[in-house]
C-alpha cells in the first residue's frame, strides 16, 4: 500500500499582522509596567478586567517608546479611563 505524500502541493503563505509589527522590548524600557501588570493579574487570579489601569499604563509606555503604533486609547478599549481628550491635546 503506497500513500502519496504531496507536501509541496499546499504551501503556507505567511502574512504580517493586521496592525503591523509588535517589536519586543529588548532593552526593558517598559519592564516595570509589564511587571506591575503581571503582578496584578496574579493577585486577581488572572481576572484581567481588574488590571485595566496597569494594562493602559503598559500600552502607553510601549507607544511612547515606539514599541507599538500610536493608537487612541479609546480605540484600545480604555475610553472610560481617559479624561476625554485626545492624547495629543494633553501634551500642551
Amino acid at each position: 500500500m503506497s500513500t502519496a505524500m504531496n507536501f509541496g502541493s499546499k504551501t503556507f503563505q505567511p502574512r504580517p499582522p493586521d496592525k503591523g509589527s509588535f517589536p519586543l522590548d529588548h532593552f526593558g524600557e517598559c519592564k516595570s509596567f509589564k511587571e506591575k501588570f503581571m503582578k496584578c493579574l496574579r493577585d486577581s487570579k488572572f481576572e484581567n478586567a481588574l488590571c485595566r489601569k496597569e494594562s493602559k499604563a503598559y500600552l502607553e509606555c510601549r507607544m511612547e517608546r515606539q514599541l507599538m503604533a500610536q493608537e487612541p486609547l479609546e480605540k484600545l478599549g480604555f475610553g472610560d479611563l481617559t479624561d476625554g481628550k485626545p492624547k495629543a491635546e494633553t501634551n500642551s
